[in-house]
């Protein structure tokens, strides 16, 4: 393990979304301050230590601070507003305070069950714009027919344009029952109005069926959803249950896959390699960390991984480091491309920050940051719905089952 796995992610759960994440606490300063201007400083200080940018967007980060205690803070709201505008400063939408509220909701929703629309949402940099990574499966956002790359320009009449990813987030959320109304853009279609009924989404990460061709051929068909803490434990038991039932390939599907927990993408790729590098981290200092695979694999049958623009971060690090081990082929599109880490901190008053504190590379160090990865057969199609996954209608799917068809002639096992 090198030092980013020991300084870093030693301290909790990594997470890989539309923004990564990991638990933390702080020692607190010694100086006297008032309880609005510590908590300004504990900001700065953490920022101070790990952000990625040494530069801090080209600026002088001590008199930033200084700058923001100068001027008097009289309550808990000033000191959100100051910590807010000096964040503000570092160009960097990840990098983000969240107050208690928005804190405690975060943490809810690591859990694995959420009340809501299902979206994983990510603030673009580029435009600014409210942009969908991919919805939930099965969740009422998915059932609606939104897609990976929608903006929701409105949230109930109100306009995105101003809002914080977590303030997004927050008014999309509600009780179970109740309607959200979003304003959805799409490329070369006109704004479209979508009413959706929130609803308790379970996030059961694991589908896995075994498929027999027409040919005779045994495919374990696995597919993940998110990267939740059951994500691992799920995979292991499928995997071995169609090891059981004569399975002789794999396809695995991470298609609209947003992410999830750092460890639980890691323990996955364990699952499929004998030895070799899942994937490294880089930090300011540039010192490289790296997660290496155990082994024994739990199979060392042929697989194929389908990949599309949703498949976004813990997804691209499983798909790259099978990619880059020689493990896997990957079929379908291009991923979404987030390769950023940030870890998210418990501040002193109950409210939390999150920091881009580093990136992170393939195997083969390949930085896949606004890039994504490409798959070694591209295959393009038009939105299918969850009942057309795996059928006819799947063309991502059937060229993958063509593909594993000539693997197993090769090996001799057809």
């Amino acid at each position: 393990m090198g030092f980013m796995n020991k300084q870093v992610f030693r301290v909790g759960f990594s997470l890989l979304m539309a923004f990564w994440l990991a638990f933390g606490t702080l020692t607190q300063p010694a100086v006297a301050l008032t309880g609005e201007q510590k908590l300004v400083s504990e900001v700065w200080r953490i920022v101070n230590r790990t952000y990625l940018d040494e530069t801090f967007n080209h600026q002088n980060w001590a008199a930033v601070r200084q700058k923001v205690l100068e001027k008097p803070l009289t309550d808990s709201n000033a000191s959100y507003a100051a910590i807010g505008k000096m964040l503000k400063s570092l160009d960097d939408p990840f990098t983000r305070f969240l107050d208690p509220e928005q804190y405690r909701s975060l943490k809810v929703n690591t859990s694995g069950e959420l009340t809501g629309v299902g979206l994983q949402i990510v603030l673009n940099p580029e435009t600014g714009k409210l942009e969908v990574v991919a919805p939930i499966a099965g969740s009422p956002a998915d059932k609606a027919g939104i897609r990976p790359r929608d903006r929701i320009l409105k949230i109930e009449g109100v306009s995105t344009k101003n809002l914080t990813l977590d303030e997004a987030a927050t008014k999309m959320r509600g009780p179970s029952g109740s309607l959200v109304t979003l304003l959805i853009e799409r490329d070369g279609e006109p704004e479209t109005e979508i009413k959706l009924t929130r609803d308790r989404i379970a996030l059961n990460p694991v589908v896995s069926e075994l498929r027999v061709s027409a040919e005779g051929t045994s495919i374990g068909y696995l597919r993940l959803t998110q990267f939740n803490a059951n994500a691992s434990m799920e995979l292991a038991h499928a995997i071995s249950s169609l090891e059981k039932k004569g399975a002789a390939a794999y396809i695995l599907d991470l298609r609209n896959n947003p992410g999830g927990l750092l460890q639980s993408g890691i323990e996955i790729a364990r699952q499929w390699l004998d030895s070799g590098t899942i994937v490294y981290t880089v930090n300011r200092q540039g010192i490289q960390g790296s997660f290496e695979a155990l082994g024994p694999a739990l199979t060392n049958d042929p697989l194929v991984i389908l990949v599309n623009q949703g498949t976004a971060s813990a997804s691209e690090i499983l798909a790259g480091a099978l990619q880059d081990n020689g493990r896997a082929q990957l079929v379908g599109e291009t991923t979404f491309g987030k390769g950023l880490i940030q870890s998210l901190f418990e501040l002193s008053d109950g409210s939390g920050l999150a920091v881009t504190i580093a990136k992170y590379e393939t195997p083969q160090h390949r930085d896949i940051n606004k890039l994504g990865i490409k798959p070694d057969k591209v295959i393009s199609q038009d939105p299918i719905n969850r009942e057309q996954i795996g059928t006819e209608a799947d063309l991502q799917y059937q060229a993958a089952v063509e593909l594993l068809k000539k693997d197993l002639v090769v090996a001799g096992k057809a």
